[in-house]
């Protein structure tokens, strides 16, 4: 561009409309300059207030993380668990609890002084430490009632909320307590078929979100059998006078449990004594010396061996003298005795000729052959692991034949005479089996002879011997008592007994096991007996009267007198 003058413009300049000339170049680059200070204050702020709104998101989640488990943990969903009949013994049901975020609470004496309108038991102190933590979010009170939820929601206290959670209802109570087990404030099985299901993997299904909608387990579990064995030993316990009772029903063709309880016992729904010394599973996890039941193994191990038949006759003439000790028989006949007459009459002495005539060897492999010295492996997790001397001697060999030296669970016990029974060693399941697949897992433990030979005497002591009192008319029932002194202190009581009686039926071909324990019981009435004929078999006659039918077991009375007749060839 030219001038008035001639001479070129700078760039920068402009020519008015008069021709004069107008330099805005100052003009220009003071603007620019002001905009490029308000673009970057905008961009300091921009980042400050980001900062802060990242910082804000950091430490609500931190709280979150630190101060309350994650929404998926605490809403974790098991599945139902039910009776072989499909009858539900465990299932969820939503419940809701009161948490509080300390940094929205106004008054935390206030707020602390309405809940206990509506939760009169609560820890002022530890509630009041809670809301004045400043932390981001703190439970309060877990599982309320919907009645509790309610009133607390009225109050209106500010800063306290509900979070939705999940809590295991087990509708039958009590009755399958220490089968079916207990789940924690949180819901994770902390005890029996509950924790195996944790132990499965549940609880990695629950971590990753996958535990929905899932199919219920099945368990072998008869409630109503259930139902019959906690009736009859929580009777039979209140009736003898005893610490403790218990019983099993087993299926000897497929190792099923079909029942198994144990008193004193707990309330799943409200578990406040659970962790008492006398709640204890006594079938499986309680360890004893089991007395004369263990003179079946005895008596079938000594056939067994081939070393004596049912006609051979043992020296029980007069107490036998080993290592210091004298052992004596309760009845004795003081006579040579059969094997079959040793059983019925529970001879002491003769179950330690039996004893010495296979051999220390050859005692302990039958009863770790039959799984009863062996830590039993099964579903349930209360599992006692069974205890014997380190080196067997001969004494011991000898007291172990009538029940004393070695101590093994009661369940243990039914499961080593089903195998009598049947020939085959079962491991005892707590879940569904069918016969064919328990015979995949069965083990051949004694001869088709030795189980002939079990059943005949079983049958022969119930109607002849010290297993009368658990006869039920029609069902065949067959059995062995056992009356075990315990130890106190170190040495045997006189006075405080150990009583248990195995029964199986029908003896022409045995299905079912019950065993029942009474622990330290009292004679029911003055000039009745303390033994175990009197209280352990008559609660076991109890039970089986009571559950054969439910067992679809019919009933046979035609051959009821003639039943010791019947060869065990």
């Amino acid at each position: 561009m030219i001038g008035k003058l001639g001479k070129p413009l700078k760039r920068g300049t402009t020519t008015a409309d008069d021709g004069s000339i107008v330099v805005d170049s100052a003009r220009k680059a003071s603007g620019g300059n002001g905009r490029a200070r308000v673009a970057m204050t905008i961009a300091v702020f921009f980042a400050i207030y980001a900062t802060i709104a990242g910082r804000l998101v950091y430490f609500g989640l931190k709280d979150i993380d630190d101060s309350g488990p994650p929404q998926s943990r605490v809403t974790a969903s098991r599945p139902d668990i039910l009776d072989r009949n499909g009858e539900v013994l465990a299932t969820d049901i939503k419940t809701f609890s009161l948490y509080a975020e300390p940094r929205r609470i106004v008054d935390a004496d206030e707020a602390i002084e309405k809940l206990a309108t509506v939760l009169p038991d609560i820890d002022y102190e530890q509630a009041y430490r809670k809301l004045k933590s400043g932390a981001g979010f703190v439970w309060l009170r877990r599982q309320l009632t919907p009645k509790q939820q309610s009133e607390i929601f009225a109050l209106g206290i500010p800063g306290v909320g509900f979070r939705s959670e999940k809590r295991r209802f087990y509708p039958s109570g009590s009755t399958s307590g220490y089968v079916v087990g207990l789940t924690n404030i949180d819901n994770k099985g902390i005890s029996g078929m509950e924790k195996y299901l944790d132990d499965q993997g549940l609880t990695d299904l629950q971590s990753v979100g996958l535990a929905t909608d899932m199919k219920p387990v099945r368990l072998s579990i008869d409630l109503r059998v259930q139902h019959v064995v906690h009736d009859e030993i929580t009777a039979g316990m209140a009736r003898y006078h005893a610490i403790a009772a218990g019983a099993v029903v087993l299926n000897i063709k497929t190792g099923e449990v079909l029942a198994m309880a144990s008193v004193p016992d707990f309330d799943p729904n409200n578990p406040y004594n659970v962790e008492d010394k006398d709640r204890l599973n006594r079938m499986s996890a309680g360890l004893y010396e089991m007395g004369s039941t263990f003179k079946s193994f005895t008596t079938a191990m000594a056939l067994d061996s081939g070393k004596v038949t049912m006609d051979t006759k043992l020296d029980a003439t007069k107490p036998l003298r080993i290592a210091g000790q004298t052992i004596h028989d309760f009845h004795g006949k003081h006579r040579w005795l059969t094997i079959p007459e040793i059983f019925i009459y529970s001879s002491n002495i003769g179950s330690a000729r039996e004893a010495d005539v296979v051999g220390i060897d050859g005692h302990r492999e039958f009863l770790h052959r039959l799984g009863i010295l062996e830590r039993m492996d099964t579903e349930l997790p209360e599992v006692a692991r069974p205890t014997e001397p380190k080196v067997w001697k001969k004494i011991n060999s000898i007291t172990i034949a009538f029940g004393h030296g070695v101590s093994t669970t009661p369940l243990q016990t039914a499961v080593g005479c089903a195998a009598l029974m049947s020939g085959f060693l079962i491991e005892p399941t707590f879940l569904m089996r069918t016969p064919q697949e328990a015979m995949e897992v069965a083990k051949r433990v004694v001869k088709d002879s030795t189980v002939s030979a079990m059943r005949y005497v079983y049958r022969l002591n119930a109607v002849k011997g010290s297993g009368r009192k658990a006869l039920v008319p029609g069902y065949r029932v067959g059995g062995k008592t056992g009356t075990a002194e315990k130890v106190v202190n170190g040495r045997y009581s006189h006075d405080k007994n150990f009583n248990a009686f195995v029964a199986a039926f029908p003896m022409d071909d045995p299905e079912y096991i019950v065993l029942t324990i009474a622990d330290e019981p009292k004679a029911e009435k003055p000039g009745m007996g303390e033994t175990a004929a009197w209280n352990a078999g008559v609660i076991a006659h109890n039970i089986i009267a009571r559950s054969a039918a439910m067992l679809g077991v019919k009933p046979d009375f035609s051959h009821e007198d003639a039943a010791t007749l019947v060869s065990y060839e």
